[in-house]
């Protein structure tokens, strides 16, 4: 009897094992393309922001994940002004964030860590550096369990979430067909393919591997260091307000660093929702004015009236209220813009 109760438990820890590891790959199949998008604006690891994921919700499984799709455990904070729940984790009832979706929390977790200065060192780190990431993390203080950092790196390894670090959005289905070849029977995971490639119209490839490593090529990106040596700090006709003319993809932190404004700042002189920037991007580096220094302009075709504000060094809902705006309306090809005074009642 003893040893028939020995072999259903034996038989038991397999079975809910065996759930386990099948519950948290299906949850890499499922959110890998979120943490390989993230990447590409954010710049954190894709392979750190899955093991989190895997880690904080057990798979997908927490109550956290399942009642308010937060899937990285981050707490309401004094910044946080949306939905929230109650759930004992350090402490009895704390005070959790709740999302719409499980989408809305993967981006939370960008900026969460890249507006805040005390994770600033992690993006100095190599992106495929993910024991330096795993580390620096515990180090700035996401997480309380000293063992932390080894159950990152151990996820990683487990499931080659590293594999992640190195593909495109264009690429990462294709990666985990490559990783989980039975997906091809899966109608739901193929239609999410096929759906992929209609939006960006750009077929998914098979990543290019290496006769030597077989591992994927890393995607080749313009060192940040190039991309500063090429940046000058101009003065704007709109009372001299220093500004640059972003010469590539970059991220602001590494204009806070340069230029020694922090990147919360940064954000609000720019009235900017994210930190990666773009090619030809004005970024002030002080506050914009509440006036420009020409009476008018007319917008040209496809222009923005934030494309505006920033052209003329103006602050965005100064700029709505000087011309009776709705904010979010946008101006049509020649419209006339007010950039001094404020527009005329009909």
């Amino acid at each position: 009897m003893k040893k028939l109760l020995s072999l259903v438990f034996a038989v038991s820890v397999f079975l809910a094992k065996s759930q386990m590891w099948n519950t948290e790959e299906q949850y890499i199949q499922k959110f890998a393309p979120y943490a390989v998008e993230e990447m590409e604006l954010y710049r954190i690891p894709a392979s750190i922001t899955l093991a989190q994921g895997l880690l904080e919700t057990s798979g997908g499984q927490s109550r956290l994940a399942q009642e308010g799709n937060n899937h990285f455990g981050i707490k309401c904070k004094e910044t946080w002004t949306g939905k929230t729940m109650t759930h004992t984790d350090d402490a009895p009832n704390e005070c959790f964030r709740v999302y719409d979706s499980p989408r809305e929390s993967y981006r939370d977790h960008s900026l969460f860590l890249t507006t805040r200065r005390h994770y600033n060192p992690l993006f100095l780190l190599d992106m495929q550096d993910y024991r330096g990431w795993a580390y620096g993390l515990k180090t700035s203080g996401y997480a309380t369990s000293r063992s932390y950092a080894p159950a990152l790196i151990n996820k990683i390894e487990k499931y080659r979430l590293y594999e992640f670090d190195t593909v495109s959005s264009e690429e990462v289905y294709a990666t985990l067909l490559n990783m989980y070849p039975d997906l091809r029977n899966d109608a739901v995971f193929m239609a999410q393919v096929s759906q992929n490639k209609k939006n960006r119209d750009i077929p998914v490839q098979t990543p290019v591997y290496s006769e030597s490593t077989k591992k994927p090529e890393p995607v080749k990106v313009m060192m940040p260091q190039a991309i500063l040596s090429n940046i000058l700090v101009k003065n704007h006709p709109n009372r001299g307000l220093k500004f640059i003319v972003i010469p590539a993809r970059i991220d602001l932190f590494y204009i806070a660093q340069k230029y020694g404004v922090s990147v919360s700042r940064l954000m609000r002189y720019n009235e900017l929702e994210k930190t990666q920037l773009q090619k030809n991007q004005i970024i002030f580096l002080e506050a914009k004015n509440r006036s420009g220094n020409q009476k008018f302009y007319h917008a040209k075709a496809g222009e923005t009236m934030y494309d505006i504000s920033q052209k003329f060094a103006i602050k965005l809902k100064k700029l709505y209220r000087k011309n009776r705006m709705n904010m979010g309306a946008q101006p049509v090809a020649g419209q006339l813009i007010y950039l001094d005074s404020r527009k005329p009642r009909n």
